[in-house]
């Protein structure tokens, strides 16, 4: 299960979203996400489906790898689910015991499952079709004019990066200690709550002490290499908009556009 979180994770492989400027996809991922709770209706959810399959289709991803991500949120996905069905006012459709299942409760229920699977994909494209190097780059470009605030805009977007990078590290640490507990005859899977919370003890505390160990690390490291903040850093590779980036920002305005009209406008 841990290793199916695909949030975090590079695909390497050549294709036109992978030689694209991250900050356009930083931009198309928050496009993306604001058009998702802007349409409400089936209309509005397929042009979305339809935008974000180009975009798998675009990037050479495998899309059974994309899938393996909603493995990890999927009970989340039910609870959610659960929740908008029973707890929803409406006209009753199913009765069960005292519980009623309402038609608005079942509209909002698929409208959540929809924006979930679709929310989580879309993220998930950005940061397998995006190093971290860029990703941070497009991250401090972005941010840039809250400089002029005394923002550290250079030393937010390091921190994202790291974060980000750090989630598939520590998700395959917790799967290594996890397996080494089970081999000397740990049990994380039977008994209540609370002896399912007190199982995890000998699982976090490895943990925490692996991941104090690589941020002290990560800190010498820099530290060794003279690092000392964004003030008056060059790159290497500065991010340079080509006429493919042009392109996908004037896609990106017409898919907004479109998702506001059809989105709102059109009946269902």
């Amino acid at each position: 299960m841990l290793r199916d979180i695909t949030l975090g994770q590079y695909y390497q492989t050549d294709s036109v979203l992978h030689r694209m400027d991250s900050r356009v996809k930083l931009v198309a991922t928050v496009i993306f996400i604001l058009s998702l709770f802007v349409v409400d209706n089936f209309w509005g959810y397929l042009l979305a489906a339809a935008f974000l399959a180009v975009c798998v289709v675009l990037s050479h991803v495998p899309f059974r790898f994309m899938i393996k991500g909603m493995k990890a949120v999927m009970f989340l996905m039910l609870f959610a689910v659960v929740l908008n069905l029973f707890l929803t006012p409406g006209t009753p459709v199913v009765r069960i015991w005292k519980l009623k299942i309402t038609d608005a409760g079942i509209a909002l229920a698929a409208k959540m499952a929809i924006r979930l699977t679709l929310l989580i994909i879309g993220s998930s494209l950005m940061t397998l079709t995006t190093t971290p190097n860029h990703l941070t780059d497009g991250l401090e470009s972005l941010l840039n004019p809250l400089k002029k605030l005394k923002v550290p805009v250079h030393e937010v977007a390091m921190m994202m990066s790291i974060a980000l990078r750090f989630i598939p590290i520590l998700l395959e640490e917790t799967d290594k200690i996890m397996k080494a507990q089970i081999a000397r005859g740990a049990d994380f899977d039977t008994g209540n709550l609370i002896q399912k919370a007190k199982a995890m003890v000998p699982l976090l505390v490895p943990l925490f002490i692996a991941a104090f160990r690589r941020a002290n690390d990560l800190a010498m490291a820099m530290e060794a290499r003279c690092y000392r903040g964004g003030e008056g850093r060059t790159k290497m590779k500065p991010l340079v908009y080509q006429r493919r980036d042009r392109i996908a920002y004037g896609v990106l305005a017409c898919y907004l556009a479109a998702a506001v009209v059809i989105g709102r406008l059109l009946p269902l």
